[in-house]
């Protein structure tokens, strides 16, 4: 079968203190770790996958792209990617999401404009910047809020020429931010 996609990058660099020690490193679903089954499903639609991270924490064959600048943010991560590879354009999905399916990622490439910088989901809860289309033409829109030390990524969708592309469903976009959400998420049915 023919991957649909090219590149993918699994956000993984966060400090993970409400769950309490690292999410991307918790077992998953018959996975070693959160991590390993992202990468595994993301690795049967894009021909590419990478983990973002501060450095390479993993127990399996990954590349990792780490961040390029002291700081640590889904901003630098953005940065770090598009300095690191060559590629103009990247679909990021956090680690800690892992109900996010091929559905949901299909609507955001069938939908895409070419014109746009960023193509984002828009959930019941709101923009979903960590499920998302970037392109390279974001770069240096990027490093002006990074030598501004603004890492919102909010405040880079907004200033851009963003596409939000909706959708219906709350529970594809559920984080693992704590253990009671990982404790859940084994009750899910969804993927």
């Amino acid at each position: 079968m023919n991957k649909k996609f090219n590149t993918a990058v699994i956000f993984a660099g966060g400090k993970s203190s409400r769950m309490g020690k690292d999410k991307a490193l918790l077992p998953f679903k018959g996975y070693a770790t959160l991590a390993e089954y992202q990468y595994n499903k993301l690795s049967k639609l894009f021909n590419k996958v990478y983990i973002s991270a501060k450095s390479n924490k993993f127990n399996f064959d990954i590349n990792i792209i780490e961040d390029c600048y002291k700081t640590s943010s889904p901003l630098v991560g953005l940065v770090s990617i598009f300095e690191t590879i060559d590629t103009d354009e990247i679909f990021v999905l956090s680690v800690d999401a892992p109900f996010v399916d091929n559905s949901i990622i299909e609507k955001l490439y069938s939908n895409a404009l070419s014109s746009k910088d960023i193509i984002v989901a828009l959930s019941p809860n709101g923009l979903e910047p960590l499920c998302a289309i970037y392109r390279k033409t974001i770069l240096p829109i990027a490093k002006k809020f990074l030598k501004e030390d603004n890492h919102r990524l909010y405040s880079l969708i907004n200033s851009l020429n963003s596409q939000f592309i909706e959708f219906n469903s709350k529970e594809h976009f559920i984080n693992l931010n704590t253990p009671q959400d990982y404790r859940d998420a084994f009750k899910r049915i969804i993927i």
